[in-house]
C-alpha cells in the first residue's frame, strides 16, 4: 500500500514543520466555480482510508471531510467563479483558486512548504507539484476531499434553485442528462461560456 505520509515524512526530516497540501476539483464541468483547498495535517493525525477524493463514497466524503476540518492544524478554500474561468482559462483558475486556498491557510499559520497535485504555483515558500498527489501526500488527499465537499454542497444549491438539470446526480458535468437539459431549457448565469458544449449550444441558437 502506497504511504501516503511518504513526501511528508521527508520534508519534516529535512526540518520542514507545517507542511501543506492542496488540491482543486471541478475543471470539467460545464457551470459552477472551480474550487481549492489547501490543509495541513499534523503528523500525528490518521483518517484509515482517506485517499483521493475520487475513489471515495460521497457518504465517506462527508464524514472525512468534517473530520479533516476537525482535526487539520490548518485548511483554507479558494473558490474562482465561471465567469473568471471564461476570462483567464480553466488552467489559471484552478492555479488561483490553489492559491486563494493557500493563503487562507497563511493567514492562520507560518506554513513552510506546499504540496501540489501537480500544478506549478509561485509562492515565496518552496512549492512540489507532484503527479497523481492525492494518491501520494496525505495533506493534498485531505485536500482533494475537502474541495469536492465545499463544490458539491454548491451543486446541491444550485440544483434546488434550478431542478430541471439535475444538478445534484451530475454535479454540473456533461452527461447525457446535462446536455440534453441544456438543449431544452438553455442556459443561465453560471455556465462557462468558453466550454465547447456550452458555444456548440450557443451557435446553434444564434442560427
Amino acid at each position: 500500500m502506497n504511504d501516503l505520509r511518504e513526501y511528508e515524512n521527508r520534508l519534516e526530516a529535512e526540518g520542514y514543520k507545517l507542511i501543506g497540501g492542496t488540491d482543486e476539483v471541478g475543471r470539467g464541468p460545464l457551470v459552477g466555480p472551480v474550487v481549492a483547498a489547501c490543509c495541513v495535517l499534523g503528523p500525528d493525525f490518521k483518517l484509515d482510508g482517506l485517499n483521493d477524493s475520487k475513489k471515495l463514497s460521497e457518504k465517506k466524503r462527508n464524514l472525512y471531510a468534517a473530520y479533516i476540518k476537525d482535526h487539520a492544524i490548518a485548511y483554507g478554500i479558494g473558490i474562482v467563479s465561471a465567469k473568471e474561468i471564461d476570462e483567464i482559462n480553466i488552467l489559471e483558475a484552478s492555479r488561483k483558486a490553489m492559491t486563494i486556498a493557500i493563503e487562507e491557510v497563511r493567514k492562520q499559520i507560518n506554513m513552510d512548504y506546499v504540496l501540489t497535485d501537480a500544478m506549478k504555483i509561485n509562492l515565496d515558500i518552496p512549492v512540489l507539484p507532484i503527479i497523481k498527489g492525492d494518491a501520494k501526500s496525505i495533506n493534498i488527499a485531505a485536500a482533494s476531499v475537502v474541495a469536492k465537499v465545499t463544490r458539491d454542497a454548491m451543486m446541491y444549491e444550485l440544483d434546488k434553485e434550478y431542478p430541471l438539470y439535475g444538478f445534484a446526480s451530475h454535479k454540473g458535468y456533461p452527461t447525457k442528462k446535462h446536455l440534453e437539459a441544456i438543449n431544452k431549457y438553455g442556459i443561465f448565469d453560471g455556465y462557462r461560456l468558453t466550454y465547447g458544449p456550452v458555444k456548440d449550444i450557443l451557435e446553434r441558437k444564434e442560427i
